[in-house]
């Protein structure tokens, strides 16, 4: 029986260890919670980053203040999704390392209404248009300057205003999320239409999950732990769709419903894993098409792409998560117990 006790407490003084020396990380979202980030969410709560010595804390973003550098740049977040302007930012000095891209596509895309004569890029000369950034959603102003419009005519025609200018007719085009202002404006009974930087061949990385060159220097098998679960975890959100919505709703989103997070669902799949492309892929080549989105030659292409995107620092194969290995442990250390516990019944 003592030495049943001494079993039983030795397993949970290991248990116990184990869970203080969890590493704890944080990531930072680029927007509030949604379907967006359910594969985050599901390496959370299927215990993929504790299998992996993880404990996450998932933050949502401020809706008025999104950018993540700041964030991870401090050292306030060890983690964090952005757009594929983290090149430029890299080019500018920012020691930022790409990690993978959750979305190959971007989800920006430009909304017009059902009656307008908009129909493709060069049919936007003219027309009174939302304001857009010049580094998070490029794409939209490179894709009407490829058909022949001057970024200065796209400025000026740029105006303050959102969905509901547009809904009174003072904008022609109002840039959006694919899952998020289309959806409401289906629901509302508007109809429109979207123009999007993917069908007219600019196929730029959305999402992009990122750390600094620093937390990668001083802990990467850290960084190399969080990649896998995260990856882990975004293939269970895309096998388990219903689950993953049902989370998301329950623990996260709880201001959003379980309509519109399908809706979001369906959408995002496709651009998360489309057919022949493994989840979170990267490429030189696409990053170098999307270089030339900024505006960067080939010189200053290839200073910033050095050590911009993430080399695994394992093989694909067996992985051993800290639980098995706790799990060994603890079989070696229980062995003399055992042989102690059985010949004393033997006596």
């Amino acid at each position: 029986m003592q030495g049943i006790k001494s079993l039983l407490g030795l397993i949970c003084l290991m248990l116990s260890m184990s869970a203080q020396c969890a590493d704890k990380v944080s990531l930072q979202l680029k927007w509030t919670h949604q379907f967006q980030f359910a594969g985050y969410y599901m390496a959370a709560e299927k215990g993929f980053y504790k299998e992996a010595g993880l404990d996450v804390s998932i933050i949502p973003a401020d809706p008025n203040h999104p950018d993540t550098f700041p964030k991870v740049l401090s050292g306030k977040a060890d983690f964090a999704i952005t757009h594929s302007g983290i090149l430029q930012k890299r080019q500018q000095g920012a020691p930022v390392v790409a990690l993978g891209a959750i979305l190959q596509f971007s989800p920006y895309c430009w909304m017009v209404k059902n009656n307008s004569d908009i129909f493709q890029p060069r049919d936007f000369a003219g027309k009174k248009l939302s304001k857009i950034g010049s580094i998070e959603n490029a794409e939209l102003l490179v894709m009407l300057q490829r058909a022949g419009l001057s970024l200065e005519s796209l400025m000026a025609a740029s105006h303050e205003g959102g969905v509901k200018e547009w809904l009174a007719g003072d904008l022609d085009a109002v840039q959006v999320y694919v899952t998020n202002e289309p959806y409401t404006m289906t629901l509302q009974g508007v109809g429109h239409r979207l123009i999007c930087p993917q069908k007219f061949g600019l196929n730029v990385y959305g999402d992009i999950l990122y750390t600094s060159e620093q937390f990668l220097a001083k802990k990467p098998e850290v960084v190399e732990r969080f990649y896998r679960a995260t990856l882990k975890g975004w293939r269970y959100a895309l096998l388990h769709l219903e689950e993953s919505i049902d989370v998301t709703k329950q623990h996260y989103a709880s201001h959003k419903s379980v309509q519109e997070l399908a809706y979001e669902a369906h959408v995002l799949a496709s651009y998360i894993q489309p057919p022949g492309i493994n989840l979170g892929n990267m490429s030189m080549a696409k990053w170098r098409l999307i270089a030339d989105l900024y505006g960067l030659d080939q010189d200053e292409f290839d200073q910033a792409f050095d050590g911009f995107m993430y080399d695994q620092q394992q093989t694909e194969g067996i992985e051993l998560s800290w639980m098995l290995i706790l799990a060994i442990i603890l079989s070696i250390a229980c062995v003399p117990l055992y042989i102690r516990l059985i010949s004393s019944n033997r006596r």
